[in-house]
């Protein structure tokens, strides 16, 4: 099978997941509302993580088939970004709605009808299961599809848990178990919400990637003979997958042809030692403004990160 074909393969399979999971999120939201069933409305909220997963895959996907422009030199990446930032806003939110729900059912038990419950949570898991399967030969050699897969596979695994509860209900009539499972779903997303939500923000904020210390790289540039001082340096992800740094290098001398080699071995140093493979560095003999913070990095407070974490280069 060709390259475009097995991208085609897979941008249709993600378009068919998307297509499913809507179905069981919109079966599980009004099957929850119209028998009361927090365990279903709670499952459908933990199905939006895994529609948001979908759609960020699919927009990975797709954007490695668009390129940069005048207008968007970095591409349309941090668009994926902002949507992953929004989806997890709004899923932490939905948490904290099942949450309190989910406690007040704990006081005042309602009785849910545990036959349907057990109809629409199986519906879900096997749905749900087969979207994992969808995804299942995508996910050998691709990252970002291989976390979808995973996500939809845990789904599918919630969604059975309601099945159980459904049928707990039906044998035993014990109702408190409906809010009991929304609470367990409530962890279920806060799982999978919470470090989207702190990774997308991160970037956003143009934080240095946490497995970076700025300090560590400015010692290993400036251990390198020729290199007097590093200044100005800045570290930041345009997304996860590519980090960009700028920096200025004080050297000693003016010679072109030393400073040329000079150059080449930072950049080498960097790339292989960090994982960074875009970067800006301009060489200079002098700072243009000494008394600015920026030109001197031990007055910025370093990283507090172990160096071991730092031992093992980071790729993308």
């Amino acid at each position: 099978m060709t390259a475009l074909a097995s991208y085609e393969r897979l941008r249709s399979r993600l378009h068919l997941a998307l297509g499913l999971n809507a179905i069981v999120i919109t079966a599980e939201f009004i099957g929850g509302f119209l028998l009361d069933s927090m365990g279903l409305m709670s499952d459908a909220g933990h199905n939006l993580v895994d529609q948001g997963s979908l759609f960020l895959a699919l927009y990975a996907h797709l954007l490695t088939a668009r390129p940069a422009s005048a207008t968007r030199t970095f591409g349309y990446h941090r668009a994926g970004v902002i949507a992953a930032f929004l989806n997890s806003f709004v899923l932490l939110l939905t948490a904290l709605g099942i949450t309190l729900v989910g406690l007040k059912r704990l006081l005042h038990p309602v009785t849910v009808d545990g036959g349907w419950m057990m109809a629409i949570a199986a519906l879900s898991f096997a749905a749900n299961l087969s979207i994992a399967l969808l995804l299942q030969h995508g996910a050998k050699d691709d990252l970002n599809i291989r976390s979808a897969f995973w996500h939809m596979l845990g789904d599918a695994w919630v969604s059975l848990g309601v099945v159980v509860s459904g049928g707990a209900i039906l044998l035993t009539g014990w109702t408190i178990l409906d809010p009991l499972i929304s609470l367990l779903v409530v962890g279920a997303i806060l799982h999978g919400a919470w470090p989207l939500f702190k990774e997308s923000l991160d970037v956003l904020l143009e934080s240095t990637p946490p497995t970076i210390s700025p300090t560590h790289i400015a010692a290993m540039i400036e251990s390198i003979p020729g290199v007097k001082n590093v200044h100005d340096l800045h570290i930041w992800a345009v997304e996860p997958r590519l980090i960009i740094l700028t920096c200025h290098v004080l050297v000693d001398g003016d010679d072109e042809v030393l400073t040329n080699a000079l150059l080449h071995t930072i950049r080498d140093r960097v790339s292989s030692g960090f994982g960074i493979h875009h970067m800006t560095i301009q060489m200079g003999t002098h700072c243009c403004e000494p008394d600015t913070v920026h030109c001197d990095l031990s007055k910025l407070p370093a990283r507090n990160q172990p160096v071991e974490s730092l031992a093992h280069p980071h790729h993308h």
